[in-house]
């Protein structure tokens, strides 16, 4: 398995050999390895000089994908959009209003106004909150603890807005997140899939785009990770197929937290981490 790991990591540095040069001016322990002819006939490094590791929210570190996607399927339905709870994912990691703005100009022809969006989310946010409190998503927690004994930056990219943001990571993660290190809906112009969420993570970490790997479970999040220019890992913990994740570029795929928490001291080795006591 560490092989197919150290191939994908070859992948990503033959996307960006630009990376490259920098990478490997502070960074000794880069190497290069031949790879399977059928990705690339070049010799590319299998190592990344890992700092920060950016993580999306739903569906990453709560299962509140369920109750997100029948709450915007409900709102959709009694303000007379045609919505099944397919395209919620589908559309996950969007901010609210580009979300309308994306069922409106299906449905109606039109773009959507601020006015609508306010009346539309709030009524989503109170079917939303009816539901119960959204569990850890498992096997997030495991993973956590790992890299936060690595000493590795924590930030989390999410396209809600949720005014209760920050209570709830500290309540269910405590000391994992620092409220300088969120980013959310409220702080970018142009939300998920724009690279914009994730550049921004990029910064609010202090490092440089192969000094990180994004944490994803949306299609949406995995293809604005992949154009920020980041080693991207999707974990499967919707009902989307595999490919609806691959198709946008994910470097590497789990079938859940706990399987990518299991796999971790495996990837650590990769990413030029230290042995752990």
């Amino acid at each position: 398995m560490s092989s197919i790991y150290a191939s994908a990591i070859a992948r990503y540095w033959a996307q960006h050999s630009d990376f490259l040069t920098q990478a490997k001016a502070s960074v000794s322990q880069l190497s290069a390895t031949n790879v399977d002819s059928s990705t690339t006939t070049e010799a590319y490094p299998t190592l990344l000089p890992l700092r920060a590791t950016l993580f999306d929210m739903d569906g990453v570190l709560f299962d509140s994908m369920p109750a997100h996607a029948k709450s915007w399927a409900q709102v959709c339905h009694e303000f007379g959009f045609d919505i099944e709870e397919q395209e919620i994912y589908m559309n996950e990691g969007r901010t609210a209003f580009t979300t309308l703005n994306v069922f409106t100009q299906r449905q109606f022809g039109r773009d959507t106004n601020p006015e609508e969006v306010e009346r539309v989310y709030q009524r989503k946010c109170e079917i939303f909150n009816a539901f119960p409190t959204a569990p850890k998503i498992p096997g997030a927690q495991e993973l956590l603890d790992q890299i936060a004994a690595d000493q590795l930056t924590r930030v989390v990219v999410t396209g809600s807005g949720q005014a209760s943001l920050l209570d709830r990571l500290t309540r269910h993660y405590p000391g994992i997140f620092a409220p300088e290190r969120i980013v959310s809906s409220m702080d970018v112009k142009h939300g998920k899939p724009d690279p914009e969420p994730y550049l921004m993570g990029l910064e609010k970490a202090g490092v440089q785009p192969w000094e990180a790997i994004v944490v994803e479970n949306a299609p949406l999040g995995v293809r604005a990770g992949v154009a920020a220019g980041i080693f991207t890992i999707a974990v499967n913990t919707g009902p989307l197929p595999e490919s609806a994740l691959l198709d946008e570029g994910a470097h590497l795929l789990f079938p859940s937290m706990q399987a990518l928490a299991e796999a971790w001291p495996q990837l650590r080795q990769l990413f030029g981490l230290t042995p752990q006591d």
